[in-house]
């Protein structure tokens, strides 16, 4: 089974990545869901949305989770019954999650489109990024963005929370890997690290 990539972020918190490659039979056979989660995966059309469900319990499997230790909440947001912070994230061929036992945490993994450049306004500001003139590490820097402030939101996970303005992210150059990013809302301010890299056209970005 294709565990991708396992990173020990520190003394609490853990990545793993899953490269989807396997038949629907193969990533399914050893993976037992409640009803709940198998009446969901049932109404998925997509088979891509299919695996990628599956991989995730594969990733859980690994940790020495089962799909019945996952529960969501009245937003969708998934936790653990023993009180571990967890964030998942499903992305064509590719999954991952996050677990810490200290601190809440998200993820998101995002495959690297030319079609970011055109919706980059409604989540940042686009003038910020004028200066950078090769077209590809335009499309890297905004979707390192983008999954930045999909990570903090999955972090906040509730409602209402607006990438553009609510959620700001430091500047940061490629080599260092990781920034910083801080969700300002109703007059309360929190901050945190993040971490981020690049594998095969996708981006994964990760905060805590």
């Amino acid at each position: 089974m294709p565990l991708y990539k396992r990173i020990d972020v520190n003394d609490f918190t853990k990545v793993l990545v899953w490269k989807i490659e396997e038949s629907m039979d193969q990533i399914s056979s050893d993976i037992e869901l409640t009803k709940l989660c198998q009446n969901r995966v049932d109404s998925m059309r997509s088979e891509i949305h299919q695996k990628g469900f599956y991989s995730v319990r594969q990733l859980l499997k690994e940790v020495g989770y089962t799909d019945a230790d996952l529960i969501y909440d009245e937003y969708g947001k998934p936790h653990l019954k023993d009180g571990n912070y967890i964030s998942i994230t499903h992305s064509f061929t590719f999954s991952a999650i996050i677990i810490s036992t200290a601190n809440p945490v998200g993820i998101d993994i995002e495959k690297q489109r030319d079609k970011i450049v055109k919706i980059a306004h409604k989540f940042t500001p686009i003038e910020e990024y004028k200066t950078i003139a090769n077209h590809n590490a335009l499309v890297s820097k905004l979707t390192i963005v983008w999954g930045a402030k999909e990570s903090l939101y999955k972090i906040y996970g509730k409602k209402k929370l607006l990438f553009l303005h609510h959620i700001n992210i430091e500047d940061f150059r490629f080599a260092d890997e990781k920034t910083s990013g801080e969700i300002r809302y109703q007059g309360s301010v929190s901050k945190y690290t993040i971490h981020f890299l690049e594998f095969e056209g996708f981006t994964c970005v990760y905060a805590y």
